[in-house]
């Protein structure tokens, strides 16, 4: 009872009233060891700043003339360690999210769970976004407000509050500003806890992220399991980051990814979701999914993925299509090239797709209704309630009824495909079932002649699908004498229809009279 007394009165949280709504974190989390700042010259870490983004480095030069730390942080330092050109540039400060605003005229605040800065270059489509964090303080399970439900369901409750985990630990909310060195240790792995200084070149590591980043090793801050509890997603992460840089994972940070994938199921959907599109637009598609088998991820984690991995009903030529799919992926990712979820995803799925529209044909469904409903259920069933899921789902409903459209080649059937704007998509689709022997290669051969070819081009293949023609009727024109009779002002001026030669009399044909009634008309006549 005393003990409780002087907790209350000192602000630690009451072990034994337990953690509903709105009181403390029961959950200890293991304590991470903030680290010792040490500062790696260019000599030394030799890191190119060729690869450097101009954009990022203004943003860094701009905060740091405002008095303010700024640094290039994360991932970006990351890829540039390992000599890989980043995807992406991010910016760590000192500075709150409204100080950095207020320094950049487009630069908008975002975000509920983690508060961050886009400070946006150029304009339209081809504009760029450096994100901008403040660092923040580390703050274990205990310290946080706990509530019941997620991100969704208990909006309400954590509107107004800065450091907010749910019923298994995880962070719903972390806004409560620190320092760098703590800033690090709330980072997930020691190869994204590197800051880095463009302006001097200097490169700040607080858990030896270099030397780990030179060994290939991938290896979580402090307790793996704490970090897991705090958020699930970084078991995904572990798998991304070991497939894209082909480093091996430290055997303490890889031994609870399957205990712990448990965890995963409280993380919203579509967050999942993103993070499974982010494993296979990597250029590393197929080396993911082989990551995922290895730790026991492949079933229970990603719907789409467990239908890809372990169908109910195989099909004998899914595997090959699927893996040449994510290969043609992976190839566009390295080549530069964009690539849509919605293509990858269709391949995905196509054969669950096909089994459906197959069993409602059978079942006396028309066609076109059968694939829509097969499309429908499956879309529903593997994707289900995701943020920009009308999109996705129109593109991908477009390239699945395109295919039997293909097998149709009248020239306005034809026209008309090839004017989709997606054709480019289902061609593409259409390839690589010929690839795998789904259709015939020819058809895939003859769609292709037709795109890329002129409006000559196009009838001639046209017309080498006709059947041969039939010997056409020719039809008889009246003789001029006959057209003039019928029509004096016909003729040409100056010539009239008595100089025009007689039309050829035509043998009139006389009906031949049954047996029966010719005896009956000699009858007559004799009688007459």
């Amino acid at each position: 009872m005393i003990r409780t007394f002087i907790n209350r009165l000192l602000g630690k949280p009451d072990r034994a009233s337990g953690a509903g709504p709105g009181k403390r974190a029961t959950a200890t989390a293991a304590v991470i060891p903030l680290g010792q700042r040490e500062e790696v010259p260019a000599s030394e870490h030799r890191i190119d700043a060729r690869l450097l983004d101009e954009r990022a480095v203004r943003v860094v030069r701009t905060l740091k003339e405002a008095g303010h730390e700024a640094y290039i942080v994360g991932g970006a330092v990351r890829d540039l360690l390992v000599g890989m050109p980043p995807k992406d540039f991010d910016v760590a400060t000192d500075a709150t999210p409204e100080q950095v605003k207020a320094l950049f005229r487009r630069a908008y605040i975002v975000g509920r769970r983690f508060r961050l800065v886009h400070v946006v270059f150029g304009r339209g489509q081809q504009h760029d976004v450096v994100e901008v964090s403040t660092f923040r303080a580390y703050l274990d399970a205990s310290s946080a407000e706990q509530v019941q439900g997620n991100e969704r369901t208990a909006r309400q409750e954590i509107s107004d509050k800065a450091h907010v985990v749910d019923a298994s630990g995880r962070v719903l909310r972390d806004n409560v500003w620190g320092e760098q060195v703590q800033d690090a240790a709330r980072r997930d792995f020691t190869i994204n806890a590197m800051y880095y200084d463009p302006t001097t070149q200097v490169l700040v590591d607080y858990h030896h992220g270099l030397a780990d980043a030179r060994a290939r090793v991938l290896r979580i801050i402090g307790d793996p399991r704490a970090r897991y509890r705090e958020d699930p997603v970084r078991i995904v992460r572990v798998v991304r980051f070991a497939a894209k840089l082909g480093f091996a994972l430290d055997p303490a940070t890889a031994a609870p990814l399957r205990e712990m994938s448990a965890l995963l199921a409280n993380v919203p959907a579509s967050r999942l979701f993103d993070e499974m599109l982010k494993l296979l637009q990597t250029g590393h598609a197929l080396r993911s999914l082989e990551e995922l088998r290895r730790h026991g991820l492949d079933r229970g984690v990603f719907p789409i993925l467990e239908a890809v991995l372990h169908p109910r009903q195989p099909h004998p030529l899914r595997a090959r299509f699927i893996e040449l799919a994510l290969a043609d992926t992976d190839r566009r990712v390295q080549e530069g090239r964009a690539v849509a979820p919605s293509f990858m995803l269709a391949c995905l799925l196509w054969h669950d797709v096909q089994a459906r529209w197959t069993a409602l044909r059978e079942a006396g469904e028309p066609p076109f209704p059968a694939l829509q409903q097969a499309i429908d259920a499956v879309f529903e069933a593997r994707i289900g309630d995701v943020s920009g899921r009308g999109k996705l789902a129109a593109d991908m409903r477009e390239i699945w009824q395109m295919q039997p459209r293909f097998e149709r080649r009248t020239p306005a059937s034809a026209a008309s495909l090839a004017a989709q704007p997606r054709f480019r998509a289902g061609y593409d689709f259409l390839r690589l079932r010929a690839d795998v022997g789904e259709v015939d290669p020819a058809l895939a051969d003859w769609w292709e002649d037709y795109h890329l070819g002129d409006e000559e081009a196009r009838e001639a293949l046209v017309q080498m699908l006709r059947p041969a023609a039939a010997p056409r009727r020719v039809r008889r024109v009246a003789a001029p004498a006959a057209a003039a009779a019928a029509d004096p002002d016909a003729l040409p001026p100056g010539e009239s229809a008595d100089a025009l030669p007689a039309p050829a009399k035509r043998r009139r044909r006389r009906r031949r009279k049954p047996a029966a009634e010719a005896q009956a008309a000699d009858r007559d006549a004799a009688a007459g």
